[in-house]
């Protein structure tokens, strides 16, 4: 879903759960060179998706792990891997409870945080668990 602008994503009439995933989509059609915007729309939907999940915790959880592993994925894309690394955190803790598919996702963007500041070792560990739960399935 690629968005023109904010206002295309938030819309009146547009639900909330739908603004977040159009700010996401935003967030990753913007070029490398439009950083502070694709970042910026990334947090908006953070935000909101907070909101829905101190609303409703159970419904929105995956949400929220969603918007946080895709801001890491754009931090991690424009070389800010230490900023990266609390919100992959944020997204595992997250989904742990949940397990399954979004576990094992946020597992392997964990990792890849974990190896772009060079910690192997926390890598392979994070690695192992994501491929352990995936064969599990």
């Amino acid at each position: 879903m690629i968005r023109n602008s904010p206002d295309d994503a938030t819309r009146d009439g547009a639900s909330a759960v739908k603004a977040v995933e159009g700010l996401l989509a935003l967030a990753q059609s913007r070029p490398r060179w439009a950083v502070s915007a694709a970042l910026g729309n990334a947090g908006d939907a953070i935000a909101r998706s907070r909101e829905l999940v101190a609303a409703s915790p159970g419904e929105h959880a995956a949400l929220l792990a969603r918007c946080l592993r895709t801001t890491a994925k754009l931090q991690m894309e424009r070389g800010r891997a230490m900023a990266a690394l609390p919100l992959a955190q944020e997204a595992v803790a997250l989904t742990r409870s949940v397990g399954g598919g979004e576990l094992v996702v946020s597992l392997g963007r964990l990792a890849q945080v974990q190896e772009a500041l060079h910690r192997y070792g926390e890598a392979a560990s994070t690695y192992a668990e994501a491929e352990k739960l995936a064969s599990a399935d």
